[in-house]
């Protein structure tokens, strides 16, 4: 360790003698004697060098101790050092005051007392090397905080870097973003759109086909087409349902409508759907089902759904003139229903990707067989939602391949129901109700209120919102039927119109339209509708309001 660094003491006497005792008494290897013989030497001295200490004779020749202390203490830079007084004359209690009053530190006595001068001395020499060690330290920090100061600039000129880089990339993903939502609600609007364009000329098919029914049995043929008509307006109706479902269908949000059935009906159904397309492609198809009824509790339209994309990918990705199995069997509490073919077959490794979304195996599309493919995908989630599974085997390309469902079987009523009768119920009202009916499809507007008229109801027909707000005063109907996109005044604006006339608070308003978004039903709710509806309308659900209506219900809004 090396020694400490000696420090400057400053002795000022104009007596050799005097300096030379001084020099003997504080002889120490950590000092460094330094003489002045005057006052101005002294202040040359101070000038000059750093000390850590003064002592300073009181009486010289030219400047007096006591004004070289003035002095010393009135410059900055020597304002600080310690000052010892030494004197053999001023005793007086007034010399040691101006003594003190100068700035000194100590007054002294010769001839001094050399352990007391050498204890005085090495106190004020201790402080100065304290003082030294804490400039030094503070030197250090200043050049750390500087340093750190230099390092903090460095990072933040990082950060600002970083900030911009990151702000011009979180503007690129706004754009993005912006860009994909701007996609995505012209998507939802088109579906939307297209969805009200098909919905629109099925609701007149739907309300031909019950106005024919509530006129009484037909001949066979007439009333098994009534009621094939109106299977596949149903399920017309259902998949415009599932086409406003494509971003659902993804969350698994679509709503089951579960009820007790026999799984023979679910495949009648997805049959009658399908064999024209199977017989129109040349195939035979072979039925096996057990003679016991399978009881299963699910949606019949969403499994006949699952069922019938199968059967048509099986008559699809077939050549003409092939063989279609559809074999049933019952298996420790649940069914398995497979539906075979000797069709282009899967390749292996395909075998799970032909679920995924837009999937198509790649012979389908060398032999342009078209399809969007979104089928089978859907196939599963619905099968998976009523509890099965499904899965697809083949024993690769050209091979054929085997799709089977397994479903839970549900326990059976105990009484089955009884045949139901070919003509639909004419429901019996408690009474008749005046019905307006407003909508700009003609068609639409003439079947329902056909069909109204037939249940005994006085209806008025008129085909705008103007025309339907000037009806109200003078037919003074008891329930309206508004279509929401008709000219001129639209259904929302006809319904607030109406609310606002004497009596609108009575009326039952029920918006029927092809609009069938959430927020078009919020709409509806807002502008003053006791019920949405959408076309083509559920005659059965219809009927429930209007009955709700002559049983007193006013408000009959869920």
């Amino acid at each position: 360790m090396n020694p400490p660094e000696p420090v400057n003491i400053l002795l000022v006497d104009d007596e050799p003698r005097n300096l030379a005792v001084l020099e003997s008494i504080l002889d120490d290897p950590g000092y460094r004697l330094v003489r002045a013989t005057s006052g101005d030497e002294a202040l040359l001295r101070l000038v000059n060098e750093e000390f850590a200490l003064l002592v300073l004779d009181v009486q010289m020749p030219g400047m007096s101790g006591f004004e070289v202390a003035q002095m010393v203490k009135q410059r900055r830079k020597t304002a600080r050092i310690p000052i010892v007084f030494l004197t053999a004359y001023f005793h007086e209690d007034r010399h040691i005051l101006e003594g003190y009053g100068t700035g000194a530190v100590d007054y002294l006595q010769k001839p001094v007392n050399p352990a007391v001068l050498r204890s005085k001395v090495s106190v004020f020499a201790e402080l100065h090397r304290k003082e030294r060690e804490l400039a030094q330290a503070n030197r250090q920090l200043l050049e750390e905080v500087a340093e750190r100061r230099r390092a903090e600039e460095r990072l933040s000129e990082l950060n600002a870097s970083l900030d911009q880089r990151v702000t011009e990339r979180t503007a690129a993903l706004r754009e993005s973003e912006s860009r994909l939502l701007e996609a995505s609600r012209r998507k939802d609007e088109f579906l939307a759109t297209l969805a009200h364009e098909l919905r629109n000329p099925l609701a007149p098919v739907r309300n031909a086909v019950h106005f024919l029914k509530l006129r009484g049995p037909g001949t066979t043929d007439v009333q098994w087409a009534s009621e094939l008509i109106d299977r596949q307006v149903s399920l017309m109706g259902r998949l415009i349902e599932e086409l406003m479902d494509v971003s659902r269908i993804g969350q698994g949000r679509i709503e089951l409508r579960r009820e007790l059935l026999t799984l023979d009906q679910v495949l009648g159904d997805a049959l009658e759907t399908v064999q024209p397309q199977i017989d129109g492609a040349g195939h035979k198809l072979t039925v096996l089902q057990p003679a016991t009824k399978l009881t299963v509790h699910g949606d019949r339209a969403r499994l006949a759904q699952a069922f019938i994309n199968l059967l048509s990918n099986a008559a699809k990705y077939t050549d003409p003139g092939g063989q279609l199995e559809l074999r049933v069997v019952s298996e420790d509490g649940t069914v398995l229903v497979s539906i075979r073919d000797n069709g282009i077959g899967i390749s292996p490794r395909r075998l799970e990707q032909v679920f995924e979304m837009f999937s198509q195996e790649e012979p389908a599309l060398s032999r342009a067989r078209g399809g969007l493919g979104i089928g089978l995908s859907l196939t599963r989630k619905l099968v998976e939602l009523h509890g099965g599974i499904v899965t697809a085997s083949s024993e690769g390309q050209g091979q054929g391949s085997v799709f089977t469902v397994r479903l839970p079987l549900a326990q059976a009523p105990a009484e089955p129901r009884a045949p139901a009768d070919n003509a639909s119920p004419r429901r019996e009202a408690a009474g008749t109700l005046r019905i307006l009916v407003a909508d700009d499809n003609v068609d639409a507007a003439e079947t329902l209120a056909m069909l109204l008229e037939s249940l005994g109801h006085s209806v008025h027909r008129v085909h705008d919102g103007d025309a339907a707000v000037a009806a109200v005063p003078a037919f003074d109907p008891e329930l309206v039927v508004l279509d929401i996109g008709m000219p001129g005044t639209n259904g929302y604006e006809a319904c607030r119109q109406i609310r606002e006339q004497a009596g609108g608070g009575a009326r039952t308003l029920i918006a029927l339209t092809g609009w069938g978004q959430p927020q078009d039903q919020e709409r509806a709710r807002a502008a003053g509708f006791d019920q949405h509806l959408v076309k083509p309308v559920d005659i059965e659900r219809l009927l429930e309001l209007i009955s709700a209506r002559l049983d007193g219900s006013v408000s009959i809004r869920r």
